[in-house]
């Protein structure tokens, strides 16, 4: 047994190391833009809606491909794709980083998450495969914490490396790290498929088109006016394109998304809180994180920094809120923890003026972090008591797309309200613009609290099929 386990150490730890990193770049580009927003601006121009699809482009690409990604993984060799999806994100960070223009950057973002998608979902598969079972907790409890300091740390990574070198840093932090995985998941990393995996070719781009022409439509309602027709166009087609998507999830044989497992109210209810959760989070942080440097007056890291208490607290309060929904259960915790964040985005909005001190901040940003903390830690295992084992794969994966879309239409919904009510004329136009949109991020977080009442009480036991003893997935559960 000693032999065995020197043995499988070598190609775990380079499966965890490759994995890793892999994820914390991908997490990382979610943020780490954000603060280097204002930098982008002043270098190569563009407007509010611009600095949107820096953002969206990314998240949005990243959220309808993504299981689409792990099905390729599937059906044409996991460790191929995931090289494929690490060659094109890093080609596409370089390209972001060389960008002449606002139009170029936007361009080189969507190709980055789409290199996201194949590589994401396909980093858990890989380490569980390589690592024994008796330490895939430990492994993959490293794993989440890597993914979380790249959340945690986005901010004032992107802050720090825009203020002393240059906002192109932040993209070309990835191209050697990139290089280096390369080669390294070649020699490494055991190729492994799914036989019989499908791809479902039609819901993909059911979803894809339905979301952008959505997105489109919120973020250049403003501009062009919410009666024009490039938005009503958006607003029309992409609901319809969505519609579809949803029919076909219903009617197909095997759909990226199955929509049988919405039937399940402890689903439907933590996967629409984890969208509300999103698009309250993300949106607030994209007009906050500008905040502080344009109206504050702080430096890119200075509000990297000022961010930490908000975006690093997971770091410090997710194991203690881990203990606590063992003892309780994690409906009470998820749907405390998205009541705290509501509070803090509303303790926000009502406080937040021009000449705003950063100790009158610290309050709302600490209570917003508690609450994101106790919110991811459970919302994992809250998520997978609703599904059977063999479904636990698609709903990981459903998940994870929905928080992606959420992030992107919380973006687009926070800045269209911060354009109609205020801009970037004046510290004042900007602060009048971002209380309402805190408003709204509150309200979507606060019905999100309310959404993860309907978890069910306790897990509920996973039906094993008949004729096996024991049940297992399908699909490991993609990353988060």
């Amino acid at each position: 047994m000693q032999t065995q386990d020197t043995k499988l150490r070598g190609p775990a730890v380079w499966a965890l190391v490759l994995t890793g990193v892999a994820s914390f770049m991908a997490a990382l580009d979610n943020l780490v833009v954000t603060t280097a927003l204002p930098a982008i601006r002043e270098d190569l121009g563009g407007k509010l809606e611009d600095l949107e699809w820096t953002v969206n482009a990314y998240t949005l690409t990243f959220a309808v491909l993504l299981m689409f990604g792990a099905a390729l993984g599937d059906r044409f060799g996991r460790r191929r794709l995931f090289i494929v999806g690490l060659a094109v994100f890093t080609g596409a960070s370089a390209a972001a980083a060389l960008s002449p223009g606002i139009d170029a950057l936007i361009a080189a973002r969507a190709v980055q998450g789409v290199g996201a998608a194949i590589m994401m979902p396909l980093t858990l598969t890989l380490l569980t495969a390589a690592v024994p079972a008796a330490r895939r907790g430990m492994a993959l409890g490293i794993y989440g914490a890597v993914t979380g300091l790249a959340v945690a740390s986005g901010p004032l990574i992107g802050g720090s490396l825009t203020e002393h070198i240059s906002w192109q840093w932040i993209f070309w932090l990835n191209v050697p790290i990139g290089l280096a995985l390369i080669p390294l998941a070649r020699l490494r990393l055991a190729e492994s498929t799914a036989p019989g995996a499908r791809l479902d070719i039609p819901g993909t781009l059911l979803i894809s088109g339905g979301l952008f022409g959505i997105v489109y439509a919120l973020v250049n309602a403003n501009s062009e006016g919410w009666t024009s027709a490039p938005v009503l166009t958006g607003l029309i087609v992409g609901s319809a394109l969505v519609g579809g998507f949803i029919h076909h999830g219903f009617n197909n044989a095997n759909p990226v998304l199955p929509m049988r497992l919405f039937r399940d109210r402890g689903f439907l209810g933590i996967n629409l809180a984890s969208l509300l959760m999103f698009l309250g989070m993300f949106g607030s942080i994209f007009l906050l994180s500008q905040f502080l440097q344009g109206v504050a007056g702080y430096s890119p890291t200075e509000a990297g920094l000022r961010m930490l208490p908000w975006t690093g607290m997971p770091m410090i309060v997710a194991p203690l809120a881990g203990i606590l929904s063992d003892r309780i259960g994690g409906r009470p915790v998820v749907a405390a923890g998205l009541a705290f964040q509501a509070l803090g985005l509303g303790w926000f909005a009502a406080i937040l003026s021009a000449d705003v001190s950063y100790a009158a901040q610290l309050p709302p940003l600490i209570l917003s972090g508690i609450g994101m903390a106790l919110y991811f830690a459970p919302a994992a295992n809250v998520l997978m008591s609703t599904v059977t084992p063999a479904d636990q794969g698609k709903a990981s994966g459903t998940n994870n797309a929905l928080r992606e879309v959420g992030g992107a239409l919380g973006v687009a919904v926070l800045a269209s309200v911060f354009s109609s009510q205020g801009g970037y004329e004046s510290p004042q136009a900007f602060t009048d613009g971002t209380i309402p949109a805190l408003w709204i991020g509150a309200g979507a977080v606060a019905l999100a609290a309310a959404l993860a009442l309907l978890v069910p009480r306790k897990a509920k036991a996973a039906p094993v099929p008949a004729g096996r003893t024991t049940a297992v997935p399908d699909k490991v559960p993609a990353a988060g």
